[in-house]
């Protein structure tokens, strides 16, 4: 694929001194070459604007390191964990939230390695949630993921596990009935994908997340709003009305993480929930995800809404619809005597 002279100049930078340049031959099949705007092509290329730092930009957006509460586990609320598996990859995004550490050579991590981690939700049964993340848990053997996993099932406070993963969207050759064999009796298992525009959505990946549907596996979808690849309302709607078609349910709308180097990926807050206002009564309500920012420093997510709430007084609430009409809603009377 011909560069332009700033992707030329991000690849070199990558390879040098950022987050290094990893594509599998699927995914840049899905590029197109001779048009640099490709949406698919601005996940994975890098771009000279990665060396820009710009007001807001974080190393550590989500405040990770902070919030690590063994080695490669991180526990930013109270119900719940982030295992942190690997490193690796199958395609480098170049808006990753974690570019301080994905593909900085280490792999994935060993039981060994992970063993506090494992100790520490075992003496804390509050967490019932885990997420395991990395990279990416599916660049894993599966011999090595199911061990991974059982080790997770075998404390008992652990109720749901999600993997979170791209690899459907990248390398969905990767699913194979082998796989999804391996994984069911580790249910109740959720697959979390994060689908970002619908020319990623091909029939070998609607066949990945058909798999894993049909094996149990509940699918979820996490898109993350990026200037120039998905902030379209149109855009949008095709992938979530495709997403449902496949049967993975749109989970949320994410406002980009003021990663370091990915201010020209960025959207302003206004223009998610300008979008999300617009395709509100139009789009079934499944096919809606909840627009969400996580707040840097790791302080949690913050749902984002339209304000359909007009004017508000004692029993009394105007609402505005979304056709932009204005209806009165009144509070049901106060009971005597209670």
């Amino acid at each position: 694929m011909p560069l332009t002279t700033r992707e030329l100049e991000g690849a070199r930078r990558a390879e040098h001194a950022g987050l290094p340049l990893s594509i599998t031959p699927y995914y840049l099949s899905l590029c197109d070459k001779d048009d640099p705007r490709c949406p698919i092509r601005r996940q994975c290329v890098p771009d000279a604007r990665e060396g820009v730092l710009a007001d807001g930009d974080l190393d550590d957006p989500l405040g990770e390191v902070r919030h690590e509460v063994a080695p490669h586990l991180i526990q930013r609320y109270p119900d719940r964990a982030l295992l942190l598996a690997t490193d690796r990859c199958s395609v480098y995004c170049r808006f990753c939230t974690r570019s301080r550490m994905v593909g900085d050579g280490g792999g994935a991590r060993s039981l060994e390695a992970l063993a506090p981690a494992l100790s520490y939700l075992a003496a804390h049964p509050e967490v019932r949630d885990v997420i395991v993340s990395g990279g990416d848990p599916l660049t894993l053997s599966t011999e090595r993921l199911v061990r991974l996993l059982s080790a997770l099932r075998a404390v008992p406070s652990v109720e749901t596990i999600r993997l979170a993963t791209r690899v459907p969207v990248t390398l969905p050759m990767r699913v194979t009935a082998e796989l999804v064999r391996a994984l069911r009796p580790l249910h109740p298992l959720w697959i979390m994908t994060h689908f970002n525009h619908p020319k990623e959505l091909t029939s070998l990946a609607k066949s990945a997340c058909i798999r894993f549907v049909d094996g149990g596996f509940p699918v979820m979808n996490q898109t993350v709003l990026l200037a120039g690849v998905n902030d379209d309302s149109a855009v949008l709607e095709t992938l979530f009305r495709s997403l449902v078609q496949t049967r993975v349910r749109p989970y949320y709308l994410l406002q980009a993480d003021p990663v370091r180097g990915t201010s020209h990926l960025r959207t302003p807050l206004q223009r998610g929930i300008d979008i999300m206002a617009d395709l509100q009564g139009r789009v079934t309500g499944i096919a809606l995800p909840k627009l969400i920012c996580d707040t840097p420093g790791g302080l949690g997510k913050v749902p984002l809404l339209r304000d359909y709430v007009v004017s508000r007084e004692a029993g009394r609430t105007v609402l505005r619809t979304f056709r932009g009409e204005e209806v009165e809603y009144l509070d049901p009377p106060v009971p005597i005597g209670v």
